[in-house]
């Protein structure tokens, strides 16, 4: 349980706060705590505000932070998958005629998709010779 309320507290840290927390910083920087403060003075809702504000910023931030560890930036969330064993054991078998007509459709699915990338080769192969 202390590892969900750690997961839904970093989730809400990156969602929420740091958005809010980046756009408040580019405020100070751009005018000082007075732009922080007008935020607050001048909108119904400051911190949804701030919160669009920065989450280009924060987006990106939390990209950086998947390149160094998938699921720091961007943390996942959990998910239970359970299997019901009536399902699967309904998919029903294949005699062996509806089978063999099965696989020849994909052999033949294959073979077009073989003569459509032999066709592509042979017209790039004749653009470079003319070039």
């Amino acid at each position: 349980m202390a590892d969900d309320s750690f997961d839904s507290l970093r989730l809400s840290f990156m969602q929420d706060f740091l958005p809010v927390g980046i756009a408040m910083v580019k405020r100070v920087k751009r005018g000082g705590a007075s732009k922080v403060i007008e935020v607050f003075t001048d909108s119904k809702d400051p911190f949804n505000e701030l919160r669009e504000e920065g989450e280009p910023e924060a987006r990106s931030f939390r990209e950086r932070l998947d390149q160094v560890s998938p699921g720091l930036g961007n943390p996942v969330m959990k998910v239970t998958v359970e299997v019901d064993d009536a399902s699967s054991s309904d998919l029903g078998t294949f005699d062996e005629e509806s089978l063999n007509k099965f696989l020849t459709r994909i052999e033949d699915r294959f073979v077009a998709i073989e003569e459509c990338l032999s066709d592509e080769l042979v017209d790039i192969s004749i653009s470079e010779e003319k070039e």
